[in-house]
């Protein structure tokens, strides 16, 4: 042979080489790069429960006070019947 051949074949083994010995490593970092975006976004998750819990047990409650406080107000209408006039429009 005269060298024109084995360039493509040392680069090619150069290459298999390379994935062979570095797939390892880089699955690993793809892998953690997806666990922790899998952390990162239940921890923003679990953030948003704990300010949505106790927003929605406020409103709950302010609902139920109000509810209360609407059902305890007495009507002012009289008990007797109340005579009506029916007028046409000027």
């Amino acid at each position: 042979m005269n060298g024109r051949g084995t360039d493509g074949l040392v680069v090619g083994i150069g290459v298999a080489a390379c994935a062979a010995c570095c797939a390892g490593p880089v699955l690993g970092f793809l892998a953690a790069t997806g666990m922790f975006t899998v952390a990162g976004v239940a921890a923003i998750g679990a953030v948003g429960l704990l300010v949505l819990v106790p927003a929605a047990l406020w409103w709950i409650r302010r609902s139920v006070r109000r509810r209360r406080r609407r059902r305890r107000r007495p009507c002012a209408a009289p008990e007797e019947p109340v005579p009506v006039e029916v007028t046409a429009r000027p």
